[in-house]
């Protein structure tokens, strides 16, 4: 009886500044394996890549780190967290891990980080998967522009804040949208709530969310820079994400018309529901540019 190879994955801290950054990372078959860097979303870390990991780990060397304030990774108290400081901390680990270039996968808060990077290091980025990850006005929905538009001085704000990072919060940003519920395994949101639930956690995510607004200001900027270096880029969308809706999707095609647009009726965490669909669009995009 022949059994299907099962990706090897090893998991590691690597410090970075005082930052203990905890990460994820596939044994592929081959050393010159292509290399797809995994940057998560909020409210969730590396571990919502694990399914992704185990399909395509033995073919490509997958990367998933979590950053400060995230997941497994251990920040320093006074760590300032900002978007600007994820960047940081996300182009120290690259560096520390020697990577000189691979494809990057952005997800919702894996965009704004990943576009520094992008921007700071243009000769990093083989190639862009884009997964709900959004860099233009149009891929905001209300709810997202009125939660963006919080400010701290603002009377009720963090209680608005603090609101989405109860369970039911963390729940619904799975499970809303989704085609059919029951394929939405319960681990993701569990563990995600435990990570919240941490000393300092909610307090992080917090200042994040205040200092959300600072991406809008970096959108023009993100969009030229897709103009002039027009990396190869796969777009694999869920279209019913009620934070970042299809019209965003739609949106990269303006400033990368050659670039690969896949729709699916499925919310935030698309990956949760398509799995299969999405995994082999992602080999086939790889296999393609990876030279």
């Amino acid at each position: 009886m022949t059994f299907p190879v099962v990706t090897r994955t090893i998991h590691r801290h690597i410090d970075v500044d005082g930052v203990k950054i905890f990460y994820r990372e596939s044994i592929p078959d081959r050393p010159d394996a292509p290399v797809l860097l995994l940057l998560h979303g909020f409210p969730s870390a590396s571990h919502q890549f694990r399914r992704l990991i185990d399909v395509l780990g033995t073919r490509y060397r997958l990367i998933a780190p979590d950053y400060p304030g995230f997941g497994h990774t251990q920040a320093p108290n006074g760590f300032t967290y900002s978007f600007d400081r994820l960047a940081d901390a996300t182009e120290g680990f690259i560096q520390r891990l020697g990577l000189s270039r691979f494809v990057m996968y952005v997800f919702d808060f894996g965009a704004p980080v990943g576009f520094r990077l992008a921007q700071r290091h243009p000769e990093w980025i083989a190639g862009l998967v884009v997964q709900n990850g959004n860099a233009y006005t149009e891929g905001l929905s209300a709810g997202a522009r009125d939660f963006i538009a919080l400010r701290p001085e603002t009377e009720g704000a963090e209680n608005t804040i603090r609101d989405l990072l109860t369970l039911p919060g963390t729940r619904g940003q799975y499970e809303s949208g989704t085609g059919d519920p029951e394929l939405i395994a319960p681990d993701g949101w569990t563990l995600d709530q435990h990570f919240l639930d941490l000393p300092g956690r909610k307090e992080a995510q917090v200042a994040l969310a205040f200092d959300y607004r600072t991406n809008l200001g970096r959108y023009d900027q993100w969009q030229a820079w897709l103009r002039k270096h027009t990396p190869p880029t796969l777009i694999t969308w869920g279209s019913n994400d009620p934070f970042f809706p299809e019209p965003g999707a739609r949106a990269y095609l303006r400033d990368l018309p050659d670039a690969e647009l896949h729709l699916f009726d499925t919310g935030h965490f698309a990956l949760e529901e398509n799995l299969a669909d999405i995994a082999p669009l992602i080999a086939g995009f790889l296999d393609r540019i990876w030279t």
